[in-house]
C-alpha cells in the first residue's frame, strides 16, 4: 500500500508488534469500553430529559445471521408477543381489520373506544372468530340474489365464495355456492345466482372437531366447507384460506393451545366503561387497556381493582406513565403491564399546551427499570417514527412499543386514502385529544351510550368541560401499503439492528443493558445532522421493496 507524501499512521516500531495480541491489548492498556452504560446516559441528561433522536448505540460483534435474532417478548405478566409491535388505540389506527392482520404477523391491535359499547364489541367478536377455524356468522346469500348483487358483495367484503340457502339465511336449507369463479364471466348482470351456483358440494355434519373438518377440507379441491346439520341446513362454514393462513402465518399472536388471535381493547375508567366491559369480556375480550393520558389517579386505581376482582382471568395494562412514582401506583392496584408516555406521540401536544409530560427515552427507562422488579412489562407508547426508535425503545426497558402514526397510513388503518396537497397518498390521522376526535359522536349517534363513547374527552378527563383544551391535532399521513408488507420490514430492520448491536434475542438485549455490555453514545445537534440524509442535490427515501 502506497504511503501518501511519505507519512505513515504506523509507529515506528510497527514491524515488532504481534498482531495477534490485539485483543489483549486492548483489554490492558484500554480497559475502559467505548461508548456509556444505559444509567450514565440519562444521568449525563439530568438538566434535560432525553428523547430517542439525543443518542446512539455502539455496535458490538456479529457472529450470527439476522435472521437468528428472535423478537419474542411479554406483552403482560401472562401474555407474550412473537414481534414487539402494538397499535394504537385511536379512531383513525385500530379497528378489527389492523387487530387481525397486526395478530397474525405476531404483534398486537388495540381496538379504540371512540364508539358505541356494541360496536367495539363487534370488532373484538371479529378478531376472535378470524381463526377460530369454523365461521360461525358467515355471509349467506339466497339463489334469487343476482350475479351483479354477487360481485357487489365481494367488493364489499374482499371475498367471493357465498353459500346459497333457501332462505338466504343461516340455519336454512343449503342448495349451493357460489365462487369468483361462477360469476367472473357471466354476462347476464340480473340472471339469479342459482344458474351459476355449484351444487356439487363437499360437506360435513355438524358436531365434526376441527382436526377432522380441516382434513376433508384439504383433501377436496373446494374452496368451503359447509357445515349442515342433519337436515342439510347450514351452521357453519370453514374456509380452504383459513388453513393457508395459518401456513404463511407462523407467528400469529395467539394464547396456548388456541386458534384464535388475542384480541385487546382499550376503555375509559367511567362507570359507564363498565358496562362496556362486560360486552367486550361477552365478546372474548383478552386484554384491556385503561385508556388515559394521565394515568395515575384515583378513577384509574378504582377502575384495576375492580377488573381483578371481577374478572380475573383478564390481563390489565394501565397507564399512561412516565414516572416512578405514578408506575408504582398502578402496580400496587394490580395492573399486569403498563404503556409509558405523556405528549411524545406525532399528533399529540400535551407538553405544549399543559407544560406536563418527559421526553420518551427518559420515561421509558425510568419506569422500566422499576416495573421489571416487579416483573411488570411495559409498552414505549409514542414518538416512534422509525426503526431505529423501535431499537432504542426497546433497549430502554420497554418489552413492546406501541405505534400511532407510523400505521395509521396503512391499507389496514381505518379511513380511506385521499389525494394530499402534494399530490402524493394520503390518510387522515388525528390525536384523540384533538378537537375533532373529541367532539366526533358521530359512531354513536342513536346509541343508548352515545354519551359514554366520546373517548376522546373522557382520555383526557375533559367530559364535563364548557371549554375542550385540545392536547392533539388532526392532519394526514403518508401512504404506507399493507401492513403484511410493512411490519415485516420493520420486524427485519429490528432483527438486523440487534445483530449489529451482537445480541441474538429481545431478552439479550435487555440483559446486555442492565450489566453494561451494550453501550450507548450521546449525539450533538452536529452528529443528529450527520446521521442523516446529507450533502446530496436530491434523493429518493424507499425503506424497503
Amino acid at each position: 500500500m502506497p504511503i501518501l507524501n511519505g507519512d505513515s499512521m504506523a509507529p515506528a516500531n510497527v514491524d515488532a508488534l504481534d498482531f495477534s495480541k490485539a485483543l489483549e491489548v486492548l483489554e490492558k492498556e484500554y480497559p475502559e469500553r467505548d461508548g456509556i452504560d444505559a444509567k450514565t446516559l440519562i444521568d449525563s441528561a439530568r438538566n434535560g430529559g432525553l428523547t430517542y433522536n439525543d443518542f446512539l448505540m455502539v455496535p458490538g460483534y456479529i457472529g450470527f445471521p439476522a435472521s437468528d435474532v428472535t423478537l419474542e417478548s411479554p406483552v403482560t405478566k401472562r401474555i407474550a408477543l412473537k414481534t414487539p409491535f402494538i397499535s394504537s388505540p385511536m379512531d383513525t389506527v385500530t379497528e378489527h381489520n389492523m387487530a387481525i392482520h397486526l395478530a397474525l404477523l405476531g404483534g398486537l391491535g388495540v381496538i379504540h373506544h371512540n364508539c358505541s359499547s356494541d360496536e367495539q364489541a363487534e370488532m373484538v367478536r371479529k378478531v376472535k372468530r378470524f381463526e377460530n377455524g369454523f365461521i360461525l356468522d358467515p355471509v349467506v346469500i339466497s339463489p334469487t340474489t343476482t350475479v351483479a348483487e354477487a360481485k357487489a358483495l365481494k367488493e364489499k367484503w374482499g371475498f367471493g365464495g357465498f353459500p346459497v340457502t333457501e332462505n338466504g339465511t343461516l340455519r336454512s336449507k343449503l342448495v349451493g355456492i357460489i365462487t369468483p369463479r361462477d360469476v367472473q364471466f357471466h354476462d347476464n348482470l340480473n340472471d339469479p345466482v342459482s344458474a351459476v351456483m355449484s351444487t356439487d358440494l363437499v360437506t360435513a355434519r355438524q358436531g365434526i372437531d376441527l382436526v377432522e373438518a380441516n382434513s376433508i377440507l384439504s383433501k377436496s379441491k373446494k374452496g368451503k366447507l359447509p357445515i349442515v346439520d342433519e337436515n342439510f341446513n347450514l351452521i357453519a362454514l370453514l374456509s380452504r384460506s383459513d388453513l393457508m393462513k395459518n401456513m404463511h402465518y407462523p407467528l400469529a399472536s395467539k394464547l396456548p393451545h388456541s386458534k384464535q388471535l388475542i384480541s385487546a381493547a382499550a376503555i375509559g375508567t367511567r362507570p359507564e366503561d363498565k358496562i362496556r366491559l362486560q360486552k367486550l369480556v361477552d365478546a372474548g375480550l383478552d386484554i384491556v387497556i385503561l385508556d388515559s393520558s394521565q394515568g395515575n389517579s384515583m378513577y384509574q386505581i378504582e377502575m384495576i381493582k375492580y377488573i381483578k376482582e371481577k374478572y380475573p382471568g383478564l390481563d390489565v395494562i394501565g397507564g399512561n406513565v412516565v414516572t416512578r412514582e405514578q408506575a408504582a401506583t398502578l402496580i400496587a392496584a394490580g395492573v399486569d403491564g403498563l404503556r409509558i408516555g405523556m405528549g411524545s406521540g406525532s399528533a399529540c401536544i400535551t407538553q405544549e399546551v399543559m407544560a406536563v409530560g418527559r421526553p420518551q427515552a427518559t420515561s421509558v427507562y425510568n419506569v422500566a427499570q422499576f416495573s421489571k422488579r416487579f416483573g411488570v412489562p411495559c409498552i414505549a407508547d409514542g414518538g416512534i417514527q422509525n426503526v431505529g426508535h423501535i431499537v432504542k425503545g426497546l433497549a430502554m426497558g420497554a418489552t413492546t412499543v406501541m405505534m400511532g402514526g407510523l400505521l395509521a397510513g396503512t391499507t389496514e388503518s381505518p379511513g380511506q386514502y385521499f389525494v394530499g396537497r402534494d399530490g402524493q397518498l394520503v390518510k387522515a390521522y388525528r390525536g384523540m385529544g384533538s378537537i375533532d376526535a373529541m367532539e366526533d359522536k358521530k359512531a354513536a349517534a342513536g346509541n343508548k351510550d352515545a354519551k359514554a363513547s366520546n373517548a376522546g374527552t373522557a382520555r383526557y378527563f375533559s367530559e364535563g368541560d364548557r371549554v375542550l383544551v385540545a392536547q392533539g391535532v388532526s392532519g394526514s399521513v403518508q401512504d404506507r401499503g399493507s401492513i403484511t408488507k410493512f411490519v415485516p420490514y420493520l420486524m427485519a430492520g429490528v432483527q438486523h439492528s440487534l445483530q449489529d448491536i451482537g445480541v441474538k434475542s429481545l431478552v439479550d438485549l435487555r440483559e446486555g443493558v442492565v450489566n453494561g455490555s451494550v453501550r450507548f453514545e450521546l449525539r450533538t445537534a452536529s452528529a443528529q445532522a450527520e446521521g442523516g440524509v446529507h450533502g446530496l442535490h436530491s434523493f429518493d427515501k424507499k425503506l424497503y421493496s
